[in-house]
């Protein structure tokens, strides 16, 4: 049996990226949902407030690493392929429970598995796009008529808003869950936080 190889996948600015966007979208989840009205944590000006900022802070982030796939052809990790995506989907729903072994095998060209390219291409395309639109357009309720927006509904502003929010959740809990399914409990986590990742031969 050959040992496992070391390669280094994940870039400084990725990980920096990665842990960033990760923190700004729970704190935003967790003072967007008091400004929901789910429960009082901050006070619901404050919840404003650092929510406001907190997205902010997310758009730059967001510009900043749009620049960076293009600049550097990172963009390529997410265009999605149907190759082994069978071998994937069955691993996760069926051979990871049997102890079998993971079809796919990170490289530095081909960092994420076919499922996680559509996942990732979806959230980039579809969830990030509908949060940051809707919640600009309710950020700016005021300038709607100036803009000639005056027909349209804030509620239905609010109902994109909140539901693509709650599909980041659910990404962000099955994101989660995926990072503990690597050869140890926190192996893919610690590839993420050194950039160095262990592949089986």
């Amino acid at each position: 049996m050959t040992s496992p190889e070391k390669i280094y996948v994940f870039k400084r600015f990725e990980r920096f990226w990665h842990w960033s966007q990760a923190a700004l979208i729970m704190f935003m989840a967790l003072t967007g949902f008091e400004i929901h009205g789910t429960y009082r944590l901050f006070g619901f000006e404050r919840a404003v407030d650092w929510h406001t900022t907190a997205a902010w802070t997310l758009i730059g982030l967001w510009v900043f690493a749009i620049f960076w796939h293009f600049t550097t052809g990172e963009w390529r990790q997410y265009i999605p392929t149907t190759e082994k995506m069978l071998a994937v989907a069955m691993y996760y729903s069926v051979g990871i429970f049997k102890g079998g072994a993971h079809p796919f095998r990170p490289t530095v060209e081909r960092k994420h598995n076919p499922l996680q390219r559509v996942a990732y291409l979806l959230f980039k395309v579809v969830m990030a796009p509908a949060i940051w639109i809707s919640g600009l357009l309710y950020l700016f309720y005021n300038d709607w008529a100036e803009w000639g927006l005056g027909g349209l509904d804030l509620a239905w502003v609010a109902t994109i808003h909140t539901a693509a929010a709650l599909l980041l959740v659910v990404f962000l809990i099955g994101h989660v869950y995926l990072t503990t399914t690597g050869k140890t409990l926190f192996a893919q986590i610690k590839a993420m936080i050194t950039g160095w990742e262990e592949v089986e031969h």
